[in-house]
């Protein structure tokens, strides 16, 4: 070997090992408050991992589900959940893959969160249960309602995601993103830039709250623990958003379903009447409603105006 191989590979070597470190340190920073874990967790064992959830309250069953953003788990909603445990039996979860449930290595797909969420109903609560959900999470739960109609009662759906966007399906691009993405240590390095504490405030400064203000330092460090927990394979979910494995074209779904449906906009969510009111078209009883002065979480940012909504709706 000459010289110059020699010191490319001792280049290469030296740089593997330093992004291995900068891994392990990004993911101990990441969880060392243990934020998430507390009493009230439990777990449901699925066929693909155990399934974080909480219960709460009393009465008809309400099932939270989160977005599906870096960081994203069932804290998404802790500004609504106990304002609502009077009149209900809350349960929010944490999706495979995100916050503290089990995050296998495998490629994550609209429909296996779709099965998720119909066995969670069948065999946690056991009832008819309405639902309150998020963005890019809403088209699994109107599939699930329409294949299994007998499992839902009212749903809820926060800043929907844009039809067109969801009917998007992986291509070679966005295959080999997530190929990328899920190798051992490169792969993981490039995840924590995206999943770091600058970029996850970055996320609410200009995507999910209209007011900076209203942003608590808790909100970034709980998101930044969830995408961390399960150490390297936190990542996984993330590759395979990013490939588009997540989407459904739910077209027809939608129009056939007799759910009754409210929509919730943030007033200034980018496109977000546009994209409700093309909702609207397929499905014309859906309702809806937008919350002044908020973006892509208002349950977080207005968290009364929303409660108000959802309790008249319910």
């Amino acid at each position: 070997m000459n010289k110059k191989a020699a010191t490319a590979v001792i280049l290469t070597a030296s740089s593997i090992s330093a992004m291995h470190v900068m891994n392990r340190i990004h993911t101990s920073l990441g969880t060392v408050k243990n934020l998430l874990g507390n009493s009230e967790n439990r777990y449901y064992e699925w066929r693909f991992g155990k399934i974080r959830y909480q219960k709460k309250g009393s009465g008809t069953p309400l099932l939270f589900v989160h977005d599906l953003t870096v960081g994203s788990s069932n804290y998404e909603y802790h500004r609504l959940i106990n304002n609502l445990t009077d009149k209900h039996e809350i349960y929010s979860i944490d999706l495979l893959g995100y916050g503290l449930s089990d995050k296998p290595s495998m490629t994550y797909t609209g429909n296996i969160y779709e099965q998720l969420i119909s066995d969670f109903i069948k065999n946690v609560i056991g009832k008819k249960t309405s639902v309150i959900v998020t963005g890019e999470s809403v088209p699994f739960i109107i599939m699930s309602c329409h294949n299994n109609p007998e499992l839902y009662n009212k749903l809820i759906c926060i800043n929907p995601q844009n039809l067109y966007l969801q009917n998007q399906i992986p291509s070679k691009q966005t295959m080999l993103l997530k190929f990328f993405f899920e190798l051992p240590v490169i792969g993981t390095f490039t995840y924590h830039i995206f999943a770091n504490r600058y970029m996850i405030r970055k996320s609410f400064d200009e995507e999910y709250f209209y007011q900076p203000g209203e942003i608590k330092e808790k909100y970034i460090y709980n998101y930044l623990e969830a995408a961390h927990v399960g150490r390297y394979n936190a990542k996984f979910a993330f590759a395979s958003y990013l490939g588009k494995y997540m989407n459904m074209n739910i077209l027809h779904e939608l129009k056939e379903i007799d759910n009754s449906i409210l929509m919730i906009g943030g007033e200034k969510e980018k496109e977000i009447q546009t994209t409700i009111e093309n909702y609207k078209y397929y499905n014309p009883a859906i309702e809806d409603v937008y919350i002044p002065q908020t973006k892509h979480f208002p349950h977080l940012e207005s968290p009364d105006e929303v409660l108000r909504e959802i309790e008249m709706f319910l």
